[in-house]
């Protein structure tokens, strides 16, 4: 019995963070577009994005080859699990995918987003703390290993946008912000993960979260692969 809830916690757990990853990277590919068009000679900052960008794609893919040696599909979470979707909607009143962001950075707005973009990732690091001393991860190494990557990459993920908000004189996050982001956090966990965990017609997906992705973003998968192999196989 013991076996079967750590074995359900632990699908709805990464299923979510399979589909988180997944959106982070394609949320940072609109972002980056945009800030290549409008800060073009900010060079730094457009490779702290894309180093962002390529993270949240790694991180994606060693949970995708952690379902696939396991051999089977993550549960089918939606955007209702998505912590930067949830972000988004609550702060801006519009999903990512509806956000004009050469309009928003033309109005001068672009420092909203990025505390945004640093509130949720200084979440998901403390979030990942927690998962690392939780038994039903240390159990499983391939698991812990992902976590511990993860863990190591994440600081580089809210500092650019730290550093563009202190650069261009923008305030810092307001207690608002941070009730957002905290509500958002407790929302998923006390209520929308158990209610998925006892769902039974929650079903598991039947394509893989990148099946729309661009043939360009399909084709990273072997040029990551490499640097997979090197986090799969370091210490736990």
């Amino acid at each position: 019995m013991l076996s079967w809830f750590r074995g359900r916690w632990l699908d709805i757990v990464t299923a979510i963070y399979i589909y988180n990853e997944h959106r982070g990277y394609t949320a940072i590919d609109k972002v980056l577009y945009a800030v290549r068009r409008h800060f073009p000679d900010d060079t730094q900052f457009i490779a702290q994005v894309e180093r962002h960008r390529a993270d949240e794609h790694k991180h994606y893919l060693m949970f995708k080859r952690w379902f696939e040696k396991r051999g089977v599909m993550p549960l089918a979470i939606d955007r209702t699990c998505g912590h930067i979707d949830r972000f988004v909607e609550l702060v801006f009143g519009k999903r990512i995918d509806d956000l004009d962001l050469d309009k928003f950075i033309e109005q001068g707005n672009f420092a909203e987003l990025c505390r945004v973009i640093s509130l949720t990732e200084q979440r998901g690091y403390r979030q990942i703390e927690i998962l690392l001393r939780h038994p039903g991860v240390l159990e499983d190494r391939s698991l812990t290993k992902i976590f511990r990557v993860i863990k190591q990459d994440e600081p580089s993920h809210w500092a650019p946008y730290d550093g563009w908000i202190e650069r261009h004189g923008s305030r810092d996050p307001r207690w608002w912000e941070r009730a957002i982001d905290g509500f958002i956090h407790s929302e998923l966990l006390f209520l929308k993960l158990p209610m998925l965990f006892v769902n039974p017609a929650l079903k598991r997906r039947s394509d893989w979260p990148d099946a729309s992705d661009p043939p360009k973003t399909q084709a990273a998968l072997a040029a990551a692969a490499p640097e997979l192999e090197l986090a799969e196989a370091g210490p736990v």
